[in-house]
């Protein structure tokens, strides 16, 4: 299944997309899509409606975030060898780990608003992994079972905070706007193999990044295990796995970073497309 949230901040409905690419209203059965629908009965009660008997909607207007109460955002550093190479950093011999604030999370075609005298904010495509049963300790050979499905993010970044202000990633990771997720959550039996995904981004119509999860250092399997060692895993909580190479930080001659008027586009096979334009700071953009 694809599932979405669309409408207005404050107003999402809950929807899915059928055979034909329309957004179905699921408001009939779910006050929205929250973490309590994610485990794997309550995702087999939507898979069994049969989508044709939903109403169908003409306008959805706004995709909002894939989950109204994301808990946790995890995000995974380093994990493409060659991203980790035109970072001038080493590749990690275990994923490197840290967060973004739930404030930067927005949907998936909102506006990014860079933070207030940002020079050196970036883009990355990444798989976001969403879980929906709590995982605790759990193996690698089991690690997908406890897996709901998938996501496009863009895990944005602005370069200058996170590493030239005391090297703390998460200040650079989690401003506001700076976590766009959706537009789907496709569920895992829609995407056998997490590690043959291509993914892509687009600057003002040029292709910056072209990679596959099958370059990941460490793979969804791995990761899933890895984290849950170090802090509960729980329904509704999304792990970004990582970027492949060809972000502005990494551009030859000079760096690019993104300004005011940018449009980024970027998508994975399968988990559909996010659109966003830049703009500059502005509260009413980000509150609205």
């Amino acid at each position: 299944m694809k599932l979405l949230r669309y409408g207005p901040k404050g107003q999402e409905k809950p929807g899915l997309i059928d055979d034909e690419g329309q957004v179905r209203d699921l408001s009939g059965v779910l006050s929205d899509l929250t973490s309590k629908d994610l485990g794997k009965e309550a995702l087999a009660r939507l898979a069994a409606l049969d989508p044709y008997d939903l109403p169908r909607v003409l306008e959805p207007g706004r995709i909002a975030p894939v989950v109204a109460d994301i808990g946790k955002f995890i995000c995974v550093g380093l994990n493409y060898s060659d991203h980790a190479a035109e970072s001038n950093m080493p590749v990690p011999s275990e994923p490197v780990l840290f967060t973004k604030a739930i404030s930067a999370i927005i949907g998936c075609n909102d506006p990014v608003v860079l933070p207030q005298g940002s020079v050196k904010s970036d883009w990355e495509v990444e798989l976001g992994v969403v879980i929906g049963t709590r995982a605790r300790y759990v193996s690698e050979e089991d690690a997908l079972d406890y897996v709901a499905g998938y996501c496009v993010v863009n895990d944005l970044s602005e370069r200058e905070y996170q590493l030239e202000r005391g090297s703390q990633w998460d200040k650079g990771k989690g401003c506001d706007t700076f976590g766009p997720v959706g537009p789907w959550l496709v569920t895992s039996d829609e995407v056998p193999d997490p590690q043959n995904l291509a993914m892509w981004l687009e600057l003002n119509g040029e292709r910056c990044q072209d990679g596959n999860t099958r370059t990941m250092v460490f793979g969804v399997a791995q990761l899933v295990s890895y984290i849950s060692r170090f802090m509960t895993l729980n329904p509704g909580d999304v792990i970004s796995t990582g970027t492949p190479p060809g972000v502005g930080m990494g551009r030859k001659p000079a760096p690019l970073y993104l300004k005011p008027g940018d449009v980024m586009r970027l998508g994975i096979a399968g988990l559909g497309e996010q659109r966003q334009t830049v703009h500059a700071w502005n509260p009413e953009l980000i509150d609205g």
